[in-house]
């Protein structure tokens, strides 16, 4: 996971398109599963890059909510019938594959669907990133059989949990790249740039600015390494950590990407240099996986109870 992180962060630099999370999520699951090799052929296409898969957990009109679908799974002689809408599918229009959490019975599931299959159909959305690709995914009478199962009824919990913390500290990492190629880049623009004979830089009043900024990043990057390693190993806070990270960093990194558009002055604000890309990004990731509000509610509720046991 350490490595991913870096690739992820290597990839907000650059604002790549790439759908890191949604297979590294699809193949956390199929591997942790109770039966991995029900499902070889996928677990190997996906690492060899021959195919995308993608995780279909968010619904229309719903907040961070992956153990309360909408959608359902009926069970049938052929194995499970899928329906219902998942939205916000990252590649669903690329994706071979993908893991869809439903509610089966009075559990909740997951299970492995081809894109191919019928009564599947995928229905682009925009986005605010102009990078990214995103998909409403309709579902209406799929059929799968009983090998489309990832993991069992007792295991998904677990499972679902794990991934959405993969998920949220990868992501954290990718705008840990993207906040640091902003201010380098902000930095430079504000050293070049002179102003009454010179360098904007030189200004005790953007120094502040530039040293405030400078200490929000490195906060972000530290708690982003802490929550790496707390999911990496397993930890029992782990969850816990990757909340705090996604609250932080969701939180300030649209302060500081902010904060260098207006450096940037007019120039900051068009669509001929590259700072809105990276601004579309934050923006993006600000909602995905969870809110900064909604994480900050799981780290009030996780202090609570601790305090109770105190």
């Amino acid at each position: 996971l350490a490595d991913l992180a870096m690739v992820a962060e290597r990839l907000g630099r650059t604002v790549a398109p790439g759908p890191l999370y949604p297979v590294s999520v699809v193949l956390t699951a199929l591997v942790d599963g109770a039966d991995p090799l029900a499902h070889a052929a996928a677990i190997e296409a996906l690492i060899a890059g021959e195919a995308v898969a993608s995780w279909a957990v968010c619904e229309p009109g719903q907040g961070w909510a992956p153990l309360a679908p909408t959608v359902t799974a009926t069970r049938t002689e052929a194995g499970y019938r899928i329906d219902g809408t998942k939205d916000r599918v990252e590649a669903g229009a690329q994706s071979a594959w993908l893991l869809v959490v439903a509610r089966c019975d009075e559990a909740v599931r997951q299970f492995l669907v081809p894109t191919d299959a019928a009564g599947l159909r995928v229905e682009p959305q925009q986005s605010v990133d102009l990078v990214k690709q995103y998909a409403r995914v309709h579902f209406d009478g799929v059929v799968v059989p009983p090998t489309a199962a990832v993991g069992t009824a007792e295991q998904t919990a677990a499972l679902v949990d794990r991934q959405s913390q993969i998920a949220q500290v990868l992501q954290c990492a990718e705008v840990v790249g993207v906040l640091q190629t902003v201010f380098d880049m902000t930095v430079q623009w504000a050293l070049d740039r002179h102003s009454f004979g010179r360098p904007l830089a030189s200004y005790q009043a953007l120094k502040h600015t530039f040293a405030d900024m400078k200490l929000w990043l490195e906060a972000c990057r530290a708690t982003t390494a802490a929550a790496v390693a707390a999911v990496a190993a397993r930890r029992s806070d782990a969850g816990l950590s990757a909340s705090i990270a996604k609250s932080y960093v969701g939180e300030m990194a649209g302060q500081i990407v902010q904060s260098c558009v207006q450096l940037h002055g007019g120039i900051g604000v068009t669509w001929q240099f590259d700072l809105h890309l990276y601004l579309r990004r934050v923006t993006l990731y600000r909602n995905m996986f969870g809110t900064p509000q909604e994480h900050n509610l799981r780290v009030y509720e996780a202090e609570k109870a601790g305090r109770a046991h105190r």
